[in-house]
């Protein structure tokens, strides 16, 4: 069933079928005109040989009538028999008529096709059996009869009667048909030999071409067919060749525009997201990533594994398929903000999707929100110990401290209040001098855990008048690190101070140090009352206070996070915060090894 499936079983069968159709009616026709053609050329022979025999008996009549009856057995053949019938007593049958194939007298005036011979003297043909009986028998008509009148001067007409057996005709048709089919045979091998040879000749190509097109279909397009003749096969190779090559030519360009894309998509500040039809995601780049790692973060989901979407783009989204209109929003993770911009994607009229462009606004609100603080941070910081001046200063002036005790008593805090100014106006120095990029550090070898121990003793004292507990874990393979100890005692101080200003009686606060890969990570870890959200993104900027009434007791200058910042930065490391309402605060630096 294969080989007919294939092109040599199709071509060989169906050139094979034409043939046997051809040569099929070519036989039959060819039959059928030997068979006529015998037969007619039989009845003239034997009409001629009849007509023959009478003339010969006519002109030897009487006397010389045996001698005309040698005559004529001499011109019979062995084939044909004659039966002479002179008069209804004088019938002569021929020396080569066999015993019971005779034609009688009797059957011959019985019949009414061969009694014309006498009854109106005419010439007759028939093919019939010799006797009635043979008839009875339902026997084939298996002789041709020819009845020729015979005119004798001294008689009434008598008639002669020439017969042939049919089976010869029949012997030299079955030669015929065993020559036909002999030829058929021969055509037909010889068809199946050309068949072979030309789909051999069709086929190798397209073998060739079958195996190029699986090689160019596993990503070889560089296969090429080779081009064997110049016809229709030929022009095939040429044009998968051309294909080929074009097919190369598109692919590369589609791999790099992909690239492009991707390149575009990745060195993107914005987000994108490419969503599906049904909301699925397509595509994403490492903001867009980010973005759903928060969101992952903000819902307690383990990304990005997770297939989940923000409630928002969602329904930004629908909106957008919905609509056929651009939609915009604004969402807010983990103290970070986001415009976001959908849009439907068209394939010809039909919407396939939609892409999400997601632009991280953080740093705008933050700029808005210290354009709005800084005039009231900076007075609000001035204020308080300029008015303290002012006012003492004029007790002073106007005589109203009576007693040497409370002029001294004034002028303390006069001194206090300046100490604080020039407090604040060195660290904001400080801090404009080391985002300008002129902090100097000292960088020594350090024992980490003697540092850390003599750190966490200077604050025993205020964590016990606290009533809060103070501990530290060092890593065991952490011996020698490489900093500056004023600069990263000053974080440390400034953290450790804030976690134990704000963590109430009873609670703790752990200093952590670890080892990385790259270096060495420190923890400040409190269980206080934690920063608001919406806070979280502000801590490092300068004037930055948790306690929103900036009462005197529990606030700073609201430099000390930012100074801290930059020391870390300068060090070619990284702080981060992490921070939840009623959880507690989580400071972390990492210091690289070099």
């Amino acid at each position: 069933m294969t080989f007919l499936r294939s092109v040599v079983g199709k071509l060989w069968f169906t050139i094979l079928l034409l043939v046997s159709f051809v040569l099929f009616i070519l036989t039959v026709m060819l039959l059928e005109y030997t068979q006529n053609n015998n037969i007619k050329v039989t009845k003239s022979d034997l009409t001629h040989t009849a007509e023959k025999i009478a003339r010969v008996l006519e002109n030897h009549p009487d006397d010389k009538f045996p001698l005309g009856l040698e005559i004529s057995w001499e011109i019979l053949d062995n084939d044909t028999k004659v039966l002479i019938v002179k008069n209804s007593q004088d019938v002569y049958y021929s020396p080569n008529t066999e015993k019971g194939k005779k034609l009688s007298l009797s059957d011959i005036k019985n019949d009414t096709e061969l009694s014309k011979v006498f009854s109106k003297n005419i010439t007759v043909e028939k093919i019939s059996n010799l006797s009635s009986e043979m008839i009875r028998n339902n026997e084939d008509a298996s002789y041709s009869i020819i009845g020729v009148p015979l005119h004798l001067t001294d008689d009434k007409n008598g008639a002669v009667f020439i017969y042939q057996s049919l089976e010869d005709m029949k012997e030299t048709s079955r030669s015929t048909t065993r020559f036909i089919l002999l030829v058929a045979g021969v055509a037909i091998i010889l068809t199946t030999i050309f068949a072979f040879f030309l789909s051999t000749r069709i086929t190798a190509p397209l073998r060739k071409m079958r195996e190029a097109a699986f090689e160019v279909a596993r990503g070889k397009f560089d296969t090429k067919v080779p081009i064997l003749t110049h016809d229709e096969i030929g022009e095939l190779a040429t044009a998968f060749n051309q294909m080929g090559r074009q097919l190369k030519f598109n692919m590369n360009a589609l791999s790099q525009e992909k690239e492009q894309l991707s390149s575009i998509l990745s060195s993107m500040a914005d987000g994108v997201i490419t969503f599906n039809r049904d909301g699925t995601i397509l595509i994403t780049n490492p903001p867009a990533d980010r973005f759903l790692q928060y969101w992952y973060y903000e819902n307690g989901e383990f990304g990005p594994a997770s297939e989940a979407i923000p409630s928002q783009v969602m329904e930004l989204f629908q909106e957008a398929v919905d609509t056929e209109k651009e939609q915009v929003g604004e969402i807010s993770l983990q103290g970070r903000h986001w415009v976001i911009l959908v849009s439907p994607l068209y394939s010809n009229r039909f919407i396939r999707g939609a892409v999400a462009v997601l632009r991280d606004m953080t740093k705008e609100k933050q700029l808005e929100k210290m354009r709005r603080d800084f005039i009231a941070n900076v007075s609000h910081e001035l204020r308080t110990p300029i008015s303290m001046l002012q006012g003492y200063s004029e007790a002073i002036v106007d005589d109203i401290a009576e007693s040497q005790e409370e002029k001294k008593e004034m002028a303390k805090v006069i001194y206090d209040e300046s100490l604080r100014m020039g407090r604040l106006v060195n660290e904001l120095l400080d801090l404009a001098r080391m985002e300008a990029g002129h902090i100097q550090l000292t960088i020594d070898e350090i024992n980490i855990s003697s540092f850390i121990n003599r750190i966490i003793h200077k604050f025993q004292g205020l964590a016990k008048d606290n009533e809060i507990q103070l501990h530290a874990d060092i890593d065991i393979g952490i011996s020698v690190v490489f900093f500056d100890p004023d600069r990263i005692e000053q974080v440390l101080t400034n953290l450790i101070d804030n976690a134990i200003r704000h963590t109430p009686k009873g609670g703790s606060v752990r200093l952590n140090v670890t080892s990385e890969e790259k270096g060495i990570l420190i923890e400040v870890k409190d269980s206080g009352s934690g920063i608001p959200e919406e806070d979280l993104p502000f801590v490092f900027e300068r004037f930055y206070k948790a306690d929103k009434a900036r009462t005197r007791g529990r606030a700073g200058t609201g430099l000390g996070l930012a100074i801290a910042k930059n020391i870390i930065d300068a060090h070619r490391g990284h702080i981060s915060v992490q921070s939840k309402i009623g959880q507690g605060t989580t400071f972390s630096f990492h210091l690289p090894r070099k």
